[in-house]
């Protein structure tokens, strides 16, 4: 792992989720990490603690399991944003006054939810840059049709576009975005390129050249080429699928430009000042290295890091019953029992003891994990969230873990 924190936000041990929330200046904040470490549930917390902290908010999800909707009381999400009821005011949060971009931060913050719909952003996409026949004749070709409900990397480039379309509505002081469960975390920050390579790629290139090249002679030559280039991908692909390729292509042409600039745009609006990156991370050896690696791209790439989310840390009432003196007790309540109690109390005593002593150890082993992170990121601030007893189904579970995020023990 690498120790550069180019470009990382913030000095010191503790991340301050309320200052990070309550600044006005934070427009977006991007929760990031790889799968299965509570990204979603910790872009819900956020997202209703900044709603009632005084900010009117939308938190983007593209996590396909709903847990979303169900933690904020909603029958479902769906592309368009839904308003989520319950949100009350938070006792001594920052309200009243503006928050300098046009938008009141007053008793009145608001949090609405939605979530990707991959296809119908990509539909959209299409229908606002291109005219209504081009854009029919887009959307019935059954190569699109494939590639805008699962083709690789677009569902990172449509949660990019998204995004894009939020900040320019202007409707909400704050976007927080859980990003896609993908295999590697890094998959949303290079969406944008690999779609422009593949747009830029050699078949797209050859594919959109008959309709670039001016003059018979010219195409004539060109066409007996394309000719046998398209007799040999017919072969490998099929002749209807590359058909179908080539008409989606030509239709496609005058907006692939459109589509690089917006996802150029939309990469720098992740790079400005308004933008915080929470990278979120288990405290385990696998989860930690995914963090490490974002947390050097995010450096590399000068993208604001405002901190580490270390989420499902275990904690126990008793610190000071080591893991050694409770496996010892236990035995010793095994061996020779009690004469104060009865042998079924001495057997279940023994077992909580031995329950205890496992926690101390995994509480060890999560101890040393985060130190060798820490020893290596010094910079970069952290904020323990203490595992639930169970899973978070509603608000005020959502606000346990809010109050978590804050340091609440």
């Amino acid at each position: 792992m690498s120790s550069s924190t180019n470009g990382v936000r913030g000095t010191g041990s503790r991340l301050a989720v309320d200052a990070l929330i309550d600044d006005p200046k934070t427009r977006i904040i991007v929760c990031c990490g790889s799968g299965g470490v509570g990204k979603t549930t910790t872009a819900a917390a956020i997202g209703l603690r900044a709603a009632e902290r005084g900010r009117k908010v939308v938190v983007l999800t593209i996590d396909p399991a709903r847990r979303l909707a169900q933690s904020m009381g909603l029958t479902e999400l769906d592309n368009t944003p839904r308003v989520v009821k319950g949100v009350t005011p938070m006792e001594g949060a920052p309200l009243g006054g503006s928050d300098g971009g046009g938008t009141g931060r007053g008793a009145g913050g608001e949090l609405q939810a939605m979530m990707l719909d991959m296809k119908r952003t990509f539909d959209e996409v299409v229908l606002a840059h291109a005219e209504p026949e081009r854009a029919r004749a887009i959307m019935e070709n059954p190569f699109y049709q494939s590639l805008s409900a699962g083709f690789a990397g677009t569902q990172e480039y449509m949660a990019m576009e998204k995004l894009g379309q939020l900040r320019a509505a202007e409707e909400w002081d704050l976007i927080v975005v859980d990003t896609p469960p993908s295999r590697s975390a890094l998959d949303f920050l290079d969406a944008p390129n690999r779609l422009g390579s593949f747009l830029d790629g050699r078949v797209i290139r050859i594919l959109t050249a008959p309709a670039k090249v001016g003059g018979r002679s010219a195409m004539r030559f060109l066409n007996a080429g394309m000719g046998l280039l398209t007799g040999t991908l017919g072969k490998i692909f099929g002749a209807q699928l590359l058909t179908d390729v080539q008409t989606f292509v030509s239709a496609m042409d005058s907006m692939f430009g459109g589509f690089r600039e917006r996802a150029d745009r939309t990469y720098q609006l992740l790079k400005a000042p308004g933008t915080a990156f929470l990278v979120v991370a288990a405290p385990e050896r696998d989860a930690l290295r995914e963090a490490a690696y974002f947390v050097d791209r995010l450096a590399a790439d000068r993208m604001p890091l405002a901190g580490l989310v270390l989420n499902r840390v275990h904690s126990t009432g008793a610190p000071q019953l080591t893991a050694e003196r409770a496996l010892a007790a236990a035995e010793a309540l095994e061996e020779n029992g009690s004469e104060h109690s009865s042998p079924e109390a001495e057997l279940l005593a023994a077992g909580l003891l031995r329950l205890h002593a496992e926690r101390m150890q995994i509480m060890g082993r999560e101890r040393r994990t985060r130190d060798r992170f820490v020893s290596v990121y010094p910079d970069v601030p952290i904020v323990e969230v203490a595992a639930l007893p169970g899973d978070v189904h509603d608000l005020d579970g959502l606000r346990a873990i809010g109050d978590r995020l804050n340091g609440a023990a």
